[in-house]
């Protein structure tokens, strides 16, 4: 039987990579087609933000090019991605 009480450095190192590995994020581009309007609501449509986290991601995007509008696992980010996809924002999993 382990000793979960005893973690070493290199468990902690690994316990972290591998959470690192699972969480992944959906990154949503700038593009010069939809409007505030509409990125707004697909964020809180599809990724359940409020309404100021969605006008400050859509802000972002617009300012910086690219903002990560959503964490999770790739199972949970995969379905979200497509429907904003479907609604005509550049988005990827990363």
């Amino acid at each position: 039987m382990i000793d979960e009480d005893i973690l070493t450095e290199k468990d902690v190192d690994l316990d972290s990579a591998i959470s690192k590995l699972l969480e992944q994020q959906i990154v949503v581009y700038n593009d010069d087609v939809n409007s505030f309007e509409h990125v707004i609501l697909c964020f809180i449509k599809y990724c359940n933000h409020e309404l100021i986290q969605a006008e400050q991601c859509a802000l972002i995007i617009h300012n910086n090019g690219k903002c990560a509008v959503k964490n999770g696992t790739y199972s949970k980010l995969k379905p979200i991605c497509e429907a904003l996809l479907d609604n005509g924002l550049r988005a990827k999993i990363e």
